[in-house]
């Protein structure tokens, strides 16, 4: 572990996957690159451990390559609700079902490895207006960035905490020691929750639970997915962990020489599963504003790169929120296959916002007609 420096170009508060990021972004652009984190690593996270195509292109825009940490790679979506079933595979690549604890350690690597110093088991208490203030000293640094979470203190303390928009459902994962019995993500749809299921590797699945009440836990939510509950059944591997899932939009991401990054900066609802793909492409954003010296051409492209998967949250949401309408759509697209293909290629971003509004059309008028 490096200490801490007196100088910096780039202070970077928070050392899970989108401070790394943010880090190797940085870095990469020639700054010399300060992290620290409370923490030691490797730092979990209650989550989904599902990466979609575009978030494993958007690792590589940064020079990671997401498979070096193992993982169990999936050709697409599967949806379910009650009866009936729909899946798809991506349109182009695969997605990666990865382990948090995986993914942070290979992050930590490709950070040291790109010459981030990296300051674990710090305490920073606040800003100032040369730098940061770690471990009770100032450490002068030219930006900072915050990359310290959903409850993020840099956030406070910049005066960003000003929402255009905030709401939250709660998330509990557990692994299970099973074999995947599918190639796809599967996501369940229930009375009021979904269950996602993938695999993250040869022998074991994450399940994770997302609903709007804190009190439901997975093990009282599998009897509403009888299949499921029947293959997990005495199989986990790991203790239940929970978190908040929220949708965020912040009226600002930076501040003066402070910018905010990841879930620290707004974030949308995890039903996307798009959170890494926006805090690689965040990252690799914010280092360009940083070379070129201007904050502001991060803030436009910070709204630019959050609007598609703000859109696919409040859709998928929508579908959650009404039984009826998401059985009509389910069984829709199980009838048509192709329209949730479609659905899926915008999701990842391989269809245009012209041809999804068509695929829309058509979708609506297959629920009329079954």
């Amino acid at each position: 572990m490096a200490a801490l420096p007196g100088v910096t170009d780039v202070f970077v508060i928070g050392g899970g996957p989108a401070g790394l990021a943010a880090a190797i972004a940085a870095r990469r652009r020639g700054f010399d690159v300060t992290l620290a984190d409370c923490a030691e690593p490797p730092i979990d996270k209650a989550c989904g451990e599902g990466v979609m195509p575009d978030g494993i292109a958007a690792a590589r825009a940064l020079g990671i390559d997401l498979s070096a940490a193992g993982g169990q790679p999936f050709r697409g979506i599967c949806f379910h609700e009650g009866g009936a079933s729909v899946e798809a595979p991506f349109p182009n690549g695969f997605g990666l079902g990865l382990r948090r604890t995986a993914l942070h350690r290979l992050l930590v690597d490709c950070a040291a490895e790109a010459g981030v110093r990296l300051v674990w088991d710090a305490r920073i208490s606040g800003l100032d207006p040369r730098g940061v203030l770690a471990n009770d000293r100032l450490v002068r640094a030219q930006w900072t960035i915050g990359a310290d979470g959903g409850q993020s203190s840099v956030r406070r303390w910049a005066g960003l905490d000003a929402c255009r928009r905030d709401s939250r459902r709660y998330g509990f994962r557990r692994h299970y020691r099973v074999a995947p019995w599918s190639e796809f993500m599967e996501i369940h749809w229930g009375d009021g929750c979904q269950l996602y299921i993938t695999p993250v590797s040869a022998s074991e699945i994450c399940g994770v639970l997302i609903s709007g009440d804190p009190r439901l836990r997975l093990e009282d939510a599998l009897p509403q997915f009888p299949r499921v509950a029947h293959r997990l059944a005495a199989n986990p591997s790991t203790r239940e962990r929970g978190g908040v899932s929220t949708t965020r939009v912040l009226r600002s991401v930076w501040r003066g020489r402070v910018a905010l990054c990841g879930d620290a900066s707004g974030s949308v609802d995890a039903i996307t599963g798009e959170g890494l793909c926006l805090l690689f492409r965040q990252a690799v954003s914010l280092a360009g504003a940083l070379a070129a010296g201007d904050l502001r051409l991060y803030r436009a492209a910070h709204r630019r790169i959050g609007r598609r998967p703000a859109f696919m949250a409040g859709l998928m949401l929508l579908l959650g929120s009404s039984p009826r309408l998401r059985g009509r759509a389910i069984r829709a697209m199980a009838t048509q296959p192709r329209l949730f293909a479609q659905m899926l290629a915008m999701h990842v971003g391989e269809l245009s916002p012209i041809d999804f509004a068509t695929n829309g059309l058509a979708l609506g008028w297959q629920m009329l007609t079954i």
